[in-house]
């Protein structure tokens, strides 16, 4: 097994998928573009949902990626586990429409065990499997040649987000050996896909066959996709051996750099010592990433992730003796590590630092009120003659200003109380559920139509001229389907052969307007435009008369909202220059 950095994974896979015909895509920002259903980039495919789902069409139907990401919903276990993080890579290649199960498991047993490529030991490794999906498990037996028992059929393995495009995956998984067994031989999880640490997921690829309706049913995909997930630090701690992913080369210089700034600590020492090391060495990647991708520390969204982020670190290093402001001191770190492949980073590495400072600073006095809240809270209990602090005030302390739970039991408890578990717990449940409601409205990627993009007729846009363009019909769609009309009192879409209506794209939102037979009598009203995914203006029409494919037409903007739209579209850009300027 080869001795790789995490820089070298990264650039071999690159090197592997573009040796298969695959465009390399750059990591799109963390703050995700024009799509209010996330709050961060949290997966490689998120940024991909608009070739998956069919709305647009690649140049390349091949694709891959190193997709930096963030996920919090799980955060009090990032430091306590081997392997939670807040930022991660993610590894990705993705088939739009290409290749499918044949081709892409025989490239993935080659980049696995090829010694060119990563080199692991076949022996090791273990195939998981949809149960209906005996393609797959035949493939892997064909490519492989290993023992039946190498493959585990699990029911698992479907991958499904709700409304969209899904299909069963298969996940492999590399034994670490014995010595990450426990005790216990007759632990019921202890296999390839059970909650365990001997057997680790290292990939995961998903072949979208399916459309999951809105009403709960599936159609077959008329496109077929392939989406793949190789965590980067994961596959790091294999090759480089470690137990958990903080000792790998990605993390573990951060850690190294926190010891000499901590007050005689020592990663290893202790397992309070450790999982406060490996908070702060976390969170300060996710936080000068994110501020690197213009997030700022706010009390709402995205903004309040990256308080709490900071807030956090700072608590963990005070646990460490770490006196003062230190976290800007380690973003350098992260930049020189993360140079190669994000130079953007070491180039607002100043900015970073600037506002990773002035945001633990300011943290620095809300310690104080922290401490001085808890300071009045033993006051009253000591006059109310109780023993205990209340869930919810602890909860308040967690929530809204950073102080971890065993923060604030060390405080009660050096003047002899102690604090609510049970109602702490509660509240940080009753959160949860919040979070978790919030996110069943986020979805995730849209139901899959190609429709759109079997349409290659011209359209050739002359906004720029002109506000009237009498043209001819040479597209409709009506029902989701290509059609040669639609009827009156019906919303469809229809592509002209020439148009002055802008599609929306930039950040400037799509013209509207009206639609005239050449007689002058209205056919319908145009609602928006949008751009089809070969690059023609989609026209969104309310019909009044039918219209048909070939029919000659007149299409009028609404000259008096293109230019409100327009002005206020310069504006922004212009009040966006100088908010960065100053």
């Amino acid at each position: 097994m080869k001795k790789l950095t995490g820089e070298e994974i990264r650039q071999m896979w690159m090197d592997f998928w573009k040796g298969k015909g695959h465009d390399i895509y750059p990591s799109a920002s963390l703050v995700p573009d024009n799509d209010p259903t996330l709050l961060w980039m949290n997966s490689g495919v998120a940024a991909l949902k608009h070739y998956l789902d069919g709305s647009e069409v690649p140049e390349n139907p091949r694709i891959a990626n190193a997709q930096k990401c963030i996920r919090t919903n799980d955060i009090e276990n990032v430091g306590v586990t081997a392997r939670h993080q807040t930022f991660f890579e993610m590894l990705g290649n993705w088939s739009v429409g290409d290749y499918f199960k044949e081709e892409v498991i025989p490239w993935a047993w080659e980049f696995l065990t090829d010694e060119k490529w990563l080199g692991l030991d076949p022996e090791l490794l273990y195939m998981t499997y949809y149960p209906d999906d005996d393609v797959s498990h035949g493939l892997w037996q064909k490519v492989t040649g290993l023992s039946e028992d190498h493959f585990v059929s699990l029911k698992d393995n479907f991958w499904d987000l709700g409304a969209g495009p899904c299909g069963p995956d298969t996940e492999i998984f590399f034994d670490r050996g014995k010595a990450y067994q426990d005790l216990d031989d007759d632990d019921p999880e202890m296999f390839p896909g059970g909650e365990n640490e001997r057997y680790l997921e290292i990939w995961n690829i998903v072949f979208s066959e399916f459309n999951h309706m809105p009403d709960g049913s599936y159609e077959k995909l008329k496109q077929h996709n392939v989406d793949t997930g190789m965590g980067l630090e994961r596959i790091a701690s294999v090759l480089q051996e470690t137990p958990t992913n903080f000792e790998t080369d990605l993390l573990f210089p951060l850690i190294k750099e926190v010891e000499k700034l901590s007050d005689g600590k020592k990663y290893g020492e202790s397992k309070e010592t450790d999982t406060a090391m490996k908070v702060i060495a976390d969170h300060i990647r996710a936080v000068s990433f994110a501020v690197g991708d213009n997030a700022l520390p706010s009390n709402e969204g995205r903004g309040y992730i990256l308080r709490r982020l900071i807030r956090r670190s700072v608590m963990y290093g005070r646990r460490l003796g770490i006196q003062g402001s230190f976290l800007a001191k380690l973003v350098p770190i992260v930049a020189d590590k993360m140079e190669k492949h994000y130079p953007e980073l070491k180039e607002k590495e100043a900015i970073i630092q600037e506002v990773v400072d002035r945001e633990e600073k300011r943290f620095q006095e809300t310690i104080a009120d922290g401490e001085n809240i808890i300071k009045n809270k033993i006051a009253e209990l000591e006059e109310s003659g109780e023993n205990s602090l209340d869930g919810q005030s602890a909860f308040k302390l967690y929530d809204t200003y950073g102080f971890p739970l065993e923060l604030t039991e060390e405080y009660l408890a050096e003047k002899g109380f102690s604090v609510d578990i049970d109602g702490f717990n509660q509240a940080m449940e009753e959160q949860k559920e919040r979070a978790r409601a919030a996110r069943k409205d986020q979805g995730g990627l849209a139901v899959q139509s190609t429709v759109l993009g079997e349409i290659d007729v011209p359209s050739h846009f002359t906004g720029y001229e002109e506000d009237v363009t009498e043209t001819k019909i040479n597209a409709i769609v009506y029902q989701d389907e290509i059609s040669q009309e639609a009827p009156a009192n019906s919303k469809a879409y229809f592509i002209a052969e020439k148009t002055p209506f802008y599609g929306e794209r930039g950040g400037q939102v799509g013209d509207s307007g009206k639609l005239y037979n050449l007689d002058g009598e209205l056919l319908g009203y145009i609602r928006d435009t949008k751009h089809a995914p070969n690059d023609q203006n989609l026209h969104y029409i309310d019909t009044v008369q039918p219209i048909s494919v070939g029919q000659e037409v007149r299409l009028e903007v609404d000259s008096a909202r293109r230019r409100l739209i327009r002005n206020n579209h310069t504006a922004t850009h212009l009040l966006h220059r100088v908010l960065k300027d100053v």
